[in-house]
């Protein structure tokens, strides 16, 4: 079996379709078949049901994903790991939250492009909840996040920098450079980030813990949004601190002096416990911990 036959194998698995993984890998369908017909003859199992234009795995095609995975996974650290020491080449699948790629991370990998181009880094934002598994899967080879602590035994932390959640207004906002407390957003309209997001949780359940329902007017998972609409004097957003850093600069948001309860978050760079730190991650983290 080769590397391109379980790529293309994994590809089926995630589009459910030949003709979709075909048009997605750029190959003629026929390519495809043919890939799957050897893989198939080799392993002497059908992967994959056929009925008619539908398909799905078979309890084989169910067993290979998992190797797969993992066979894709170790030809990305070859690639990254026996090469040239000053010139790792290959991929690096990295997971980053939004709020990260909205301010600091940008300008860290403009710098480590720079100085390493022979590493390709694909992104892929991720969500607390699937970061673990993706880890595991061999998804993602490093995830670089913002969230309160992940305490997870299938992970390992390299590194973790407090940062702060905060409240922002428009300038001309009746709250604007106001001193506020849970009390104080007693009925006042509130710009939150989506039902799965930690912020969210953390200031519904110390709002809720106070006596307080929450008047919530949006929600959305991207923080552009967010501030947009409180810009332009709709509610108090509550987003990280550097999501809101250029608006600040510009004097289009004013944060709010908060008083109440402390809502600790981490910048964190996470790992598979038994991934191996190739020169690729182990540069990426320096870089990180030096410009982040």
């Amino acid at each position: 079996m080769t590397i391109t036959q379980l790529s293309t194998f994994l590809k089926i698995t995630e589009l459910n379709s030949f003709s979709a993984a075909a048009d997605s890998l750029g190959y003629a369908q026929s390519t495809v078949t043919t890939q799957i017909k050897q893989l198939e003859d080799e392993l002497g199992c059908v992967l994959f049901e056929r009925l008619g234009k539908t398909i799905s795995l078979t309890s084989s095609g169910e067993k290979l994903i998992t190797y797969a995975e993992k066979m894709l996974q170790l030809e990305r650290e070859i690639h990254l790991d026996v090469t040239d020491e000053e010139n790792p080449a290959g991929v690096l699948k990295l997971g980053v939250s939004e709020s990260l790629c909205i301010s600091r991370f940008p300008q860290i990998l403009m710098e480590f492009n720079k100085n390493n181009p022979r590493t390709e880094i694909r992104i892929q934002f991720v969500t607390h909840e699937s970061i673990p598994e993706l880890l595991q899967k061999g998804e993602l080879d490093m995830v670089y996040t913002l969230n309160p602590i992940i305490e997870d035994e299938r992970i390992k932390c390299l590194h973790k920098k407090r940062e702060q959640l905060g409240f922002y207004v428009s300038s001309d906002h009746p709250m604007s450079g106001k001193t506020i407390r849970e009390k104080d957003l007693k009925d006042v309209p509130l710009l939150l980030t989506g039902h799965n997001c930690n912020f969210r949780h953390m200031l519904v359940s110390d709002l809720e813990g106070n006596g307080i329902s929450p008047n919530i007017v949006l929600e959305t998972s991207s923080k552009e949004v967010l501030k947009q609409f409180a810009k332009g004097g709709f509610g108090v957003a509550f987003i990280p601190e550097m999501a809101a850093e250029k608006e600040i600069k510009d004097g289009k948001l004013k944060p709010l002096n908060w008083k109440g309860t402390d809502f600790p978050i981490f910048s964190q760079i996470l790992i598979h416990k038994d991934k191996h730190q190739n020169k690729a991650i182990v540069r990426l983290v320096d870089y990180i911990k030096q410009l982040g």
